[in-house]
């Protein structure tokens, strides 16, 4: 087990370094996640949420989404002290991308800016037809008022900017996180179970390409054999003692 200094340092001395952040992260501000024992699956039938039944039930999809959503971002739900130690980091120089798998906009409320969303956002909704957004709670209110499933003024059906089962994860987001993990010199995963595919493997373009990979995670993962350092700590806790060090060796 590694401790905050050893990856801090490792930090420190990196010319590009890149993050990927998992459920852990939202887990901590209270949201919960998918698979584990009373997560949301255990909650909601994940048949509700295909891209088939989006395009075959607007209605019924949105219906079911906006209760998802609503279960899932809890109006006190806030940024914890490990979204705000990655962005300190990005803030102090010290982390160049961040590529994350979570969906309720707590990266970019705590202050980080350089973020690939990989499954997309739950703040917003885009309609595939021509490309019209808008956020998701004027769809909520749309749909709230008797419109069924929010339509664009083209036509098409409003859909909200998560990756559905059955879909691809955004192609940009995804080339954009494999360039960035080719070219790391340090890649940190926190929060992340890497059992899904294919952000599970960014670690592994990372090792590939001679990177240091540090692993944050309460669980062990199938990189623990392979990370240079891991950490099976909480990453509210961690994440900010390796932010406060490596600002302390950048001030000498």
């Amino acid at each position: 087990m590694t401790d905050p200094d050893t990856v801090a340092a490792a930090i420190a001395d990196a010319d590009e370094v890149v993050v990927l952040t998992g459920a852990g992260l939202s887990t901590a501000s209270g949201i919960p996640d998918f698979r584990s024992e009373g997560g949301l699956w255990d909650v909601f039938d994940e048949e509700a949420f295909t891209l088939r039944r989006y395009r075959a039930q607007p209605e019924r999809f949105w219906s079911d989404w906006l209760s998802l959503h609503e279960h899932f971002f809890d109006s006190g739900v806030a940024p914890n002290p490990a979204h705000d130690a990655l962005a300190q980091l990005e803030q102090a120089g010290h982390l160049d991308a961040l590529l994350t798998q979570n969906v309720d906009g707590l990266h970019p409320a705590a202050g980080s800016e350089s973020i690939v969303h990989l499954h997309g956002t739950g703040t917003r909704a885009t309609c595939p037809d021509c490309g019209a957004s808008m956020p998701v709670e004027a769809a909520r209110e749309r749909v709230e008022s008797g419109e069924g499933a929010p339509t664009c003024d083209c036509g098409g059906v409003y859909k909200p900017d998560t990756v559905l089962f059955g879909e691809q994860l955004p192609p940009a987001a995804m080339q954009e996180a494999r360039r960035r993990a080719e070219t790391a010199d340090v890649f940190l995963a926190a929060g992340s179970s890497l059992t899904v595919d294919p952000a599970g493997l960014l670690p592994d373009t990372a090792l590939r390409n001679g990177a240091t990979l540090v692993v944050v995670n309460l669980d062990r993962t199938k990189y623990a054999g392979r990370a240079d350092h891991v950490a099976r700590e909480p990453v509210e806790e961690f994440l900010p003692a390796v932010a406060a060090r490596v600002v302390e060796l950048a001030d000498g």
